[in-house]
C-alpha cells in the first residue's frame, strides 16, 4: 500500500509492520476510517517539513510561439473538386474550330492542336503550353472565354438556333406585347423563311441578343450584315466575331509618350533649321 510504503519516508513510527487487511474490517467506511487514523498518526510523528510548490509556468503565447511549429496535415482539397462540367455545343459555335475561330486573336491556327471538343474545355493551362498555343497571354484569353461560354456568356449570335453553313438570317417580327398593342423583336429564322408567328417554330418567339431595330424595320448591330430589300439581315461566323480588342499604344504608350513627343519636336526643329 502506499501509506506503508510513505510512512517510513515521513518519519512515522505508527506503522511497524504491514497492515493485514485480510484481518481488516470489510465495511468500506471502516476501511477508510483505518486510513484516516494511519494518515493523521504519521502526520502527527513526522517531522516538520516545509513543502515548496514549484512555480507554475504560464503557457506561452501562440503568438510567441515559432513559426516552425508543427501543424496538422490539411488534406488536399484541390484533388476531390469536381471537374468543371463541358457544355455542350451550340448550332453557332458546333466544333472547337469554329470557337478559335470566333474568339480570335489567330487562335484560329491552334486548331489542329485541339482534337475535340471536350478537349478544349477540359485542357489545362500546362497542357496547353506543350501543345504550343503561346503566348502566355494567349492561354490566358483563351482559358477566360472558355469559362465564359461554360458559363452562358456568349457573343453575338451565341443564341442562335437556325444556321446554315456559319450563317443566320435574321428577321423582323411583330408580337403581341405586355401591354396594349403590338411592338416588333428580331428573331432567328431558317434561311429564306418569312417573320410570321405562323411560320416560326417557337411559341413565344425570343429575340436575338445584341440586335436592334432602328426607324421600321431596319437591323442594326455589331457585324450584322443587311440583305437585299433591307427587310432581313445576316450574322456570319468569321475570324474575330467575338474578339475582346487590345489596345495599341500611341507614341510609346502613357509611359513614354512624353518622351518620344519631345525628341519628335526636337528633330522637325533641327531639321526646319
Amino acid at each position: 500500500m502506499q501509506v506503508e510504503a510513505a510512512a517510513p519516508a515521513l518519519g512515522c513510527n505508527g506503522i511497524d509492520a504491514p497492515l493485514d487487511w485480510t484481518a481488516a474490517p470489510t465495511n468500506f467506511d471502516d476501511k477508510q476510517a483505518t486510513l484516516l487514523n494511519i494518515t493523521s498518526t504519521c502526520i502527527a510523528d513526522a517531522p516538520s517539513i516545509m513543502i515548496v510548490k514549484p512555480p507554475q509556468l504560464r503557457p506561452i503565447p501562440s503568438f510567441l510561439l515559432p513559426f516552425a511549429q508543427p501543424l496538422p496535415h490539411a488534406r488536399r482539397l484541390h484533388q476531390r473538386v469536381k471537374a468543371a462540367p463541358i457544355p455542350r455545343p451550340t448550332p453557332f459555335v458546333p466544333d472547337a474550330q469554329t470557337f478559335l475561330t470566333l474568339i480570335g486573336r489567330k487562335l484560329s491556327q491552334h486548331a489542329s492542336k485541339i482534337p475535340s471538343w471536350d478537349a478544349l474545355f477540359s485542357l489545362t493551362s500546362a497542357q496547353l503550353r506543350e501543345l504550343g498555343v503561346e503566348p502566355p497571354r494567349t492561354r490566358r484569353y483563351l482559358l477566360r472565354w472558355r469559362e465564359k461560354f461554360r458559363n452562358g456568356q456568349f457573343g453575338i449570335g451565341g443564341d442562335i438556333q437556325h444556321v446554315e453553313n456559319g450563317t443566320a438570317e435574321l428577321r423582323v417580327v411583330e408580337v403581341t406585347g405586355q401591354h396594349a398593342g403590338n411592338h416588333k423583336i428580331v428573331v432567328n429564322v431558317p434561311a429564306g423563311g418569312s417573320a410570321t408567328l405562323e411560320t416560326l417554330t417557337e411559341k413565344k418567339p425570343v429575340p436575338v441578343s445584341g440586335v436592334h431595330i432602328k426607324r421600321a424595320h431596319t437591323i442594326v448591330g455589331p457585324h450584322v450584315q443587311p440583305l437585299k430589300g433591307g427587310k432581313a439581315a445576316k450574322i456570319e461566323v468569321k475570324e474575330g466575331l467575338w474578339e475582346d480588342k487590345r489596345g495599341h499604344k500611341i507614341d510609346g504608350g502613357e509611359r513614354r509618350q512624353a518622351e518620344i513627343r519631345a525628341k519628335r519636336r526636337g528633330e522637325e526643329r533641327r531639321a526646319t533649321r
